[in-house]
């Protein structure tokens, strides 16, 4: 009688569920198409002032980069280069167990001889291979490194949805998936632009690997509520939430303690654990209220159930 009545509570409760969830969902996904819109207007404003959608560091845009060893004042250091390179961006490099600062990154796009000056005058010594190091990236070899990491981007991005397509073969839930992976990145990138973070070569490769990471839960919730005929629509949903949204939690899980906590790291690793954050929780909205929204929508118009 007692588990009689705990499973009448239980059908009932996912009567309430079902019933939740098939009033709102077209509403739900009004959020996540408004943010994409917002994140849309915002780098179009971005590109039309800056005339490219992202902050190039000096490994895409070309210019100087000078290492130097030891406990350097920073702060000093910056403030005193800002009146003469106002583009200047220094970082610093900490021991992972002591904390301690061991060495500066001082970038900008001014020549290695002014810079190396300047520094030089600031600190009252000369800067040489016992501490320091200087690289130097032209400009033309920048941009052209740019280039060609962008292109690889948009083909990953073209061979993922063509992918997607042979996989799904229907046009409603593959363009779901495809809008999805792209409002991940969009999402990302406008918020990334927003914090004035400027990006290297590999900060491009962690959107590159962002497309791997929103495309395998978007699939999964698909395959699940498409192609398995096991409970109604909404359980398979449910079931794929539950599954997706352990796998997201998971990486984050890996990336966030290594951006806040592991202050050692060179800056264009905190640089990609940052991007793959923010867009890992940008595939949480853009899957689980976007793509699940979408197929469930289809699947009501096509009678699956």
């Amino acid at each position: 009688m007692e588990k009689e009545n705990k499973q009448e509570n239980i059908t009932q409760e996912n009567k309430k569920i079902k019933f939740s969830y098939d009033k709102y969902y077209k509403i739900l996904l009004l959020i996540p198409i408004l943010i994409l819109i917002l994140s849309l207007v915002y780098l179009g404003v971005f590109y039309s002032k800056n005339k490219d959608f992202i902050y190039k560091d000096v490994s895409l845009s070309g210019g100087t980069t000078i290492t130097l060893k030891g406990n350097v004042d920073s702060v000093l250091l910056e403030s005193k280069l800002k009146e003469k390179f106002p583009d200047v961006y220094i970082t610093k490099l900490n021991d992972i167990t002591t904390r301690k600062q061991i060495a500066l990154l001082v970038e900008s796009s001014a020549s290695s001889d002014s810079l190396k000056i300047e520094i030089e005058k600031i600190l009252g010594y000369k800067l040489v291979e016992e501490n320091s190091s200087i690289e130097f990236t032209g400009s033309i070899l920048g941009e052209n490194f740019y280039k060609q990491l962008i292109f690889a981007l948009i083909i990953s991005f073209i061979l993922m949805s063509f992918v997607i397509f042979i996989m799904f073969r229907t046009f409603i839930p593959s363009i779901a998936v495809i809008f999805a992976v792209f409002a991940d990145i969009v999402m990302s990138l406008a918020l990334v632009d927003y914090f004035g973070i400027k990006i290297s070569a590999a900060g491009i490769a962690a959107f590159l690997m962002l497309i791997g990471y929103s495309v395998d839960t978007d699939i999964l919730l698909t395959s699940r509520a498409i192609k398995s005929r096991e409970g109604e629509v909404n359980t398979r949903i449910f079931r794929a939430f539950k599954t997706g949204i352990l796998m997201t939690l998971t990486a984050l899980v890996a990336v966030l303690p290594a951006f806040f906590l592991v202050t050692g790291l060179p800056d264009s690793f905190r640089q990609i654990f940052l991007i793959l954050a923010v867009g890992l929780t940008a595939d949480i909205i853009n899957t689980w209220l976007t793509n699940a929204s979408i197929i469930k929508w289809y699947c009501e118009k096509k009678g699956i159930k």
